[in-house]
C-alpha cells in the first residue's frame, strides 16, 4: 500500500492525539454529568502481510456475557490500580488472544467513544509482527481474524444508516470471510480510516 508506512500512521495518530487530547468523539447515548460512564479501552491491532496493512478483530463466543458472537477488538473494563488504557489495552489483549504487551509497538490512540452500554471507550493502536502464535480465551474469543485497510475503506462495502426514534446512526460492514463488522467496533475502524486519510 503506497505511502502507508508505520511511521505515517504513527504521525497521523499523533497529530490527533495532540489535538483531541482526553475528548470524547461519537456518542451512541446522551451524556449527561449525572451518567456514571465506566473505563474501558480495547487495542486496535495492526499487521502487515501479503504486501499490505490488515486490522485485527476477534469474534465473541456465545458464553461471554455481553455482545454474545460479535466482531469486536480485544478489550474491556480497566482494572482498579490501571492508571492509562495502554495498560487496559495490553492486558486484555494478553487475556484474550495471547498478545504479550512486550510484542506490541504502541503508535497511538483514537478518540475515546461512550457506547450505548455506558463505557467512554478508549481506541489503542499497536502494530505486531506477524505471523503470531495467538492464544485464544476459550471462553471470551471464539476466532482471531483479519480484515485488509484497503477493503475496509472501499465505500462500496459499507453502510450507515439512522436508529429510527434517536439521533444515532449504526455502521455496518458486508460480510468478510463470514465475519459481520458493525456497530461501535465499526465506528472505530471508520475513524482509524479517516485519520489516516484512507476515507474522507
Amino acid at each position: 500500500m503506497t505511502g502507508i508506512t508505520e511511521e505515517y500512521i504513527r504521525n497521523k495518530l499523533q497529530e490527533v492525539d495532540r489535538s483531541h487530547a482526553e475528548t470524547d468523539g461519537y456518542a451512541e447515548i446522551p451524556i449527561h454529568p449525572d451518567v456514571h460512564l465506566k473505563c474501558a479501552a480495547v487495542l486496535v491491532p495492526l499487521v502487515y502481510f501479503s504486501k499490505e496493512w490488515h486490522v485485527l478483530y476477534t469474534r465473541r463466543t456465545d458464553q461471554v456475557e455481553a455482545h454474545k458472537g460479535q466482531v469486536s477488538f480485544p478489550g474491556g473494563a480497566c482494572d482498579e490500580g490501571e492508571s492509562t488504557p495502554e495498560e487496559t489495552a495490553l492486558r486484555e489483549a494478553d487475556e484474550e488472544i495471547g498478545i504479550h504487551p512486550s510484542d506490541v509497538r504502541l503508535i497511538g490512540k483514537l478518540s475515546r467513544m461512550v457506547t450505548i452500554s455506558k463505557y467512554r471507550v478508549t481506541p489503542v493502536v499497536g502494530v505486531i509482527n506477524f505471523p503470531y502464535a495467538f492464544k485464544t480465551s476459550g471462553m471470551e474469543v471464539a476466532r482471531v481474524f483479519t480484515i485488509p485497510l484497503l477493503w475496509l475503506a472501499n465505500r462500496n462495502n459499507f453502510w450507515e444508516f439512522s436508529v429510527p426514534g434517536t439521533n444515532r446512526s449504526v455502521i455496518v460492514y458486508h460480510p468478510y470471510d463470514g465475519e459481520l463488522l458493525w456497530g461501535a467496533t465499526a465506528r472505530m475502524t471508520i475513524n482509524f480510516l479517516k485519520i489516516i486519510n484512507l476515507l474522507q
